[in-house]
């Protein structure tokens, strides 16, 4: 994703390009990143390099789905020593911040306190804050992949799932303030959201959605009912997070209840852009980026 730092929308692309991988399905058995898993890296990687727009400054990361394997030193240096590109890791607390720092740009101070929760693959974020950063930043050691993997797919009673993520996020945000305004900040939930009914987003400027418990609670059993083939098939469910649609909505749930919210309002931008926007000196988050919001297009 290549922005002009001098652009008057700051965050508008110039310049886009993205590689489907399933890191979900490159782990071995030690929780180690498969040999495969780092070449489809390298391919992705030297893909983009190929494409890239010249003499611009390049700031690289990988999230969860690379920090958290048990060889990740080795695949960054691997994947550095075949392209070039060295890759920066942030802790799980860092991607909350920016995430928070993504929200309050798009919903600005008169949304007043905000608490973000963010399902990612690897683990999930919740970040709460009444200012331009968050209070609170945390990490939680189980996202849809990890919780795919561990329970999910390991056939624990979809019962004992749900109460075991709820005790956890509970206990993990014991004596925090989560009392803001809850936004939900990822394709996790946007695509939970879609699911439970909010209309798609083709075009025109981005009208806030909202994921609701009782919608999320009528459609967790009904998930579990069905294969990865059959819920790509429902809205907003994409193929490629079909398979852990399931625990995604199950993390969402337990996040909610958590922080004591019946419903959080979706912002399309997360971690990426909450980035992005540090880079490019946007320190003060006092009014929404309207600019952004009315001229660029998010798809569903």
């Amino acid at each position: 994703m290549v922005v002009d730092r001098t652009g008057s929308s700051p965050l508008r692309p110039s310049f886009e390009r993205k590689a489907r991988l399933r890191l979900d399905r490159a782990y071995d058995t030690n929780g180690r990143l498969t040999r495969d898993g780092v070449d489809q890296i390298i391919r992705a990687v030297s893909d983009v390099l190929r494409v890239m727009p010249q003499d611009i400054e390049l700031v690289a990361f990988a999230t969860s789905s690379i920090r958290d394997a048990a060889n990740s030193s080795q695949a960054i240096r691997h994947i550095a020593q075949q392209t070039g590109v060295h890759l920066a890791t942030f802790a799980g607390e860092r991607e909350a911040h920016l995430s928070y720092v993504a929200a309050r740009h798009w919903f600005g101070h008169a949304a007043g306190p905000l608490t973000v929760l963010d399902v990612g693959g690897g683990t999930a974020e919740i970040a709460a804050g009444s200012g331009t950063r968050p209070h609170a930043a945390i990490s939680l050691p189980f996202g849809a992949r990890t919780l795919t993997q561990s329970g999910v797919d390991n056939t624990m009673p979809l019962a004992d799932i749900r109460a075991q993520t709820a005790e956890n996020v509970r206990v993990a945000l014991s004596g925090t303030d989560v009392s803001g305004t809850a936004i939900g900040c990822s394709k996790v939930m946007q695509q939970l959201a879609r699911l439970a009914g909010a209309r798609p987003q083709r075009e025109g400027p981005f009208v806030a959605r909202h994921l609701r418990l009782t919608d999320l609670r009528k459609w967790i059993p009904r998930l579990a009912d069905l294969t990865a083939a059959e819920r790509a098939e429902l809205p907003g469910i994409s193929r490629h997070r079909a398979r852990q649609s399931l625990a995604g909505a199950v993390v969402a749930e337990a996040m909610l209840v958590a922080t004591g919210h019946d419903s959080a309002q979706i912002c399309p931008w997360s971690s990426t852009e909450g980035l992005l926007l540090e880079l490019l000196g946007h320190q003060d988050a006092g009014a929404p980026l309207a600019s952004v919001r009315d001229r660029r297009r998010f798809a569903s």
